[in-house]
């Protein structure tokens, strides 16, 4: 035991942080199934707000257990806090939970995954980054699985819904993009893990306002099965799975994490076919793997540029 947890250096760190990646990716991964069920008996906006004000309640304790202050954002960093607490949670979540009314869970991460190709003309430009071929390939790639996934023949463009959702999810990657932009071209001074807590704090008073605007008070039904549920997609997914996911990118090399995080939407379809019965067509397999494609090869070339910065 000593062995496995003790000072013998950064291979048995690397390993557990290996382990912590792959319970993070099977977590994110469920999660989309999770908020599925969840909305059959919470409406979309109302279960963004309550998992909001769960994870950063769940954030702020991590903190306290981690040995670290709690202090209030710099004026420096109250910028990022603002605009990541709007974009990728209040509008993020919120977008997700109102396109998975109409989208099956499993197609939904696939979609949702797609922010980082949207990073890509972004960072051309509003940051001045250079259009590399890998990036360009990569770009081109992912597009071409979005295609797939609105194959004319395939879609049922006829389902009540079916384009408001899937355009919903899609909007829902494109803030995600936007907030990673931000996030680039701003200076920290605290750790994104302390002001994770601060930025889920911000998103809920648009959502709960939103909520009480667009539906009403919360009718949350007093039944045993939502328990678990709000247990997963609260504290779980949003408290465990932030802590995590700081966690294995400290631990791990760059590459491991931006090919590993390719794992969520993977598991996403899986825990969706297993659980839910949803059945993949084989128009929306090939494009997710034209999407993953894609998304990889942005990445890996945004590892490069860091490692040449």
């Amino acid at each position: 035991m000593a062995k496995l947890f003790g000072p013998s250096g950064a291979l048995n760190r690397e390993r557990q942080a290996l382990l912590l990646f792959v319970v993070l990716v099977l977590v994110w991964g469920g999660n989309w199934t999770a908020l599925k069920l969840s909305l059959e008996y919470i409406t979309p906006l109302w279960l963004t707000t309550i998992r909001l004000v769960i994870g950063s309640l769940c954030m702020f304790g991590v903190l306290l257990l981690m040995g670290q202050r709690i202090r209030l954002p710099t004026r420096q960093d109250f910028p990022v806090v603002v605009s990541v607490g709007l974009m990728q949670m209040a509008l993020f979540l919120s977008l997700c939970n109102l396109g998975l009314m109409d989208v099956p869970p499993g197609r939904s991460s696939v979609l949702a995954f797609t922010s980082p190709l949207w990073v890509v003309p972004g960072a051309v430009w509003f940051l001045g980054e250079r259009l590399t071929r890998q990036k360009l390939v990569g770009l081109v790639l992912g597009l071409f699985g979005l295609i797939l996934m609105f194959d004319p023949e395939t879609f049922p463009w006829s389902k009540p819904g079916a384009i408001t959702g899937n355009g919903l999810l899609l909007l829902a990657a494109l803030t995600w993009a936007l907030g990673i932009l931000h996030v680039r071209s701003h200076r920290w001074h605290a750790t994104p893990l302390e002001l994770t807590p601060w930025q889920m704090l911000i998103a809920v008073v648009p959502t709960a306002i939103l909520s009480v605007v667009f539906e009403g008070w919360p009718r949350i039904p007093a039944t045993p099965a939502l328990i678990p549920l709000l247990l997963y997609v609260g504290p779980l997914a949003l408290g465990f799975g932030f802590w995590a996911a700081v966690t294995v990118m400290r631990d791990l090399p760059a590459i491991t994490t931006s090919i590993g995080f390719l794992g969520v939407p993977a598991s996403g379809l899986m825990f969706a076919a297993l659980l839910l019965g949803e059945r993949v067509p084989i128009t929306d397999l090939a494009g997710f793997a034209l999407i993953a494609l894609g998304v990889g090869l942005v990445s890996l070339a945004d590892v490069k540029r860091l490692r040449a910065g």
